[in-house]
């Protein structure tokens, strides 16, 4: 009888202390916090904002309905022999203090991050320089030789964009290491709670619905569009939501797309805004269980056409492995497909400048 009561009791026990370590885990800052208050209270007025959560414009689901939870496991431990490159990847170190700005300049570093440059006014977008893209150190980690740029790097800072908060987009380390070069946060609606939590003033924090347009300076202006995809720091989903922009910038448009899915969002937001002289699209990270929730390169090509892109820029990939698929293969792909429809394509360097309308880098440099 008392080894049944042990029994018993340790049955009790160790969930109890399993939910209160996790419990406990997930009060760390870097899973940021929910919105509340008079923001949740603004969320709750979103026609996008259904059920307790934010929805996409068509039918979305995080995972097919027919995926098999085995045969992605088993896909997990057979990725592809290049998932993540064999040695450090090529990079170009530029002085962004110096970076020429008459004509827009843009620097990618690797994933979906980048900096624009024009007439004085600096933009980031999506900065990640931790290192991982993930709550903990041993997973998501980037790859080698991508991360020669540092917030130390990075000149004072006129707009910082949020195009979600996944963990990929928006970084703890990062964010709370840029308060002081940034003036203004640009994000969708509820991300300013995780950034708040950081430490960012609220009256630096403009929080966008899909198709709000916000003037920012003279001749630059912001206009969050749709995109198909979710959100969630930590179990749950939607609290937060995530967008696309529309950048106008001293008479150039540029589409900064955060992570999405295809769908036809984005031939509406091609017939609003477009043409666009350049396009940063998702590239990357894509895979046959979650196929409307990230694009796969060939739908990247077709999305460049709905949005009536003079340029395209392809990101979300080179620098962190978050799917199962070699880590070349996204740009070779939508190179591939990008050339059978004449698209114009940019591929530099990290850290490569380009200058709108007037240089694009277009080396094939991952074949080094």
């Amino acid at each position: 009888m008392k080894r049944f009561r042990k029994v018993m009791l340790l049955s009790l026990l160790i969930p109890a202390v399993l939910i209160t370590v996790v419990f406990l885990f997930m009060q760390q800052r870097t899973f940021g916090h929910d919105p509340a208050d008079a923001r949740l209270e603004r969320i709750k007025r979103s026609p996008n904002y259904r059920e307790g959560a934010f929805q996409n414009l068509e039918p979305t689901s995080v995972m097919r309905e027919d995926a098999s939870y085995l045969d992605m496991m088993g896909d997990f431990f057979n990725k592809a022999p290049d998932n993540i490159p064999s040695e450090a990847l090529p990079s170009v170190k530029t002085d962004l203090n110096a970076l020429p700005d008459s004509v827009p300049s843009l620097v990618w570093f690797g994933h979906s991050s980048y900096l624009i440059k024009s007439k004085g006014v600096v933009i980031l977008m999506d900065p990640v320089f931790s290192g991982n893209a993930s709550p903990v150190s041993f997973f998501g980690k980037s790859f080698p030789g991508t991360d020669v740029y540092g917030v130390d790097d990075m000149p004072a800072i006129d707009l910082l964009i949020l195009s979600h908060d996944h963990y990929d987009h928006l970084d703890y380390e990062t964010i709370t290491k840029l308060i002081p070069k940034v003036k203004k946060f640009y994000t969708p609606l509820g991300v300013g709670a995780h950034i708040e939590r950081w430490g960012v003033p609220t009256d630096r924090i403009v929080e966008f619905d899909w198709w709000e347009r916000k003037p920012v300076s003279t001749d630059v202006d912001l206009t969050a569009v749709p995109a198909r995809h979710f959100s969630g720091r930590s179990f749950t989903r939607g609290k937060t939501l995530w967008t696309a922009f529309v950048l106008n910038l001293h008479g150039y448009r540029l589409y900064l797309g955060g992570d999405s899915g295809y769908g036809k969002h984005i031939k509406e937001i091609g017939d609003k805004y477009g043409p666009f002289d350049l396009a940063m699209l998702e590239c990357g990270q894509y895979g046959k269980d979650w196929p409307t929730i990230h694009m796969f390169p060939e739908e990247v090509a077709t999305a460049a056409q709905d949005l009536r892109a003079r340029t395209v820029l392809p990101v979300h990939w080179a620098k962190f492995a978050l799917s199962y698929h070699g880590w070349k293969e996204p740009v070779e792909r939508f190179t591939k497909r990008a050339a059978e429809l004449e698209l114009d394509v940019t591929t530099p360097r990290i850290g490569e400048p380009l200058v709108i309308g007037v240089d694009y880098p277009r080396s094939l440099w991952w074949n080094f």
